[in-house]
């Protein structure tokens, strides 16, 4: 059958195993080091990344009284999102929407601060249109029942 480990040779086995994992960890981030802007690490003595938006944008180009829409963004480098009129629970991310239901026109503001200081700003304009009032139809069906014949 197998054969017994004692408890001082699996502890180091489980370190050996630990090292070689942290290694492979350390070259697969000196890897991505070589792929440009996408690392993950920064050189000592770098300046942060600048702060970017990378998508502010409402769901539909239009809505209707009543109606919701999402409202999208996404940014990059951030500390600090704060979104205009407020909403509460904003937060940096690479790709969120928040539910809008604006009962008028409403102009959105997104300001992104980096952790340099620097400030990021965008703005949109989400229309509402009220909904065209027509005629109810119980008052349709009683006009064509009071209607004379031809």
């Amino acid at each position: 059958m197998g054969e017994s480990i004692s408890q001082p040779e699996m502890i180091r086995l489980f370190d050996k195993l630990a090292l070689a994992l942290g290694l492979l960890a350390v070259l697969w981030g000196l890897a991505r080091l070589n792929q440009g802007t996408e690392s993950w690490l920064r050189p000592a003595g770098a300046p942060p990344a600048q702060v970017k938006i990378l998508r502010f944008y409402a769901s539909v180009g239009v809505l209707m009284t009543g109606e919701k829409a999402q409202l999208c963004y996404g940014v990059e480098n951030a500390k600090t999102v704060h979104i205009s009129p407020p909403f509460a629970d904003v937060s940096p991310s690479s790709g969120r929407c928040l539910e809008v239901g604006p009962e008028h026109t409403t102009h959105y503001t997104i300001l992104a601060e980096g952790f340099d200081g620097r400030v990021a700003m965008q703005s949109l304009t989400l229309p509402v249109e009220n909904v065209p009032a027509g005629p109810r139809p119980v008052q349709m069906v009683a006009a064509l029942l009071e209607e004379p014949a031809r």
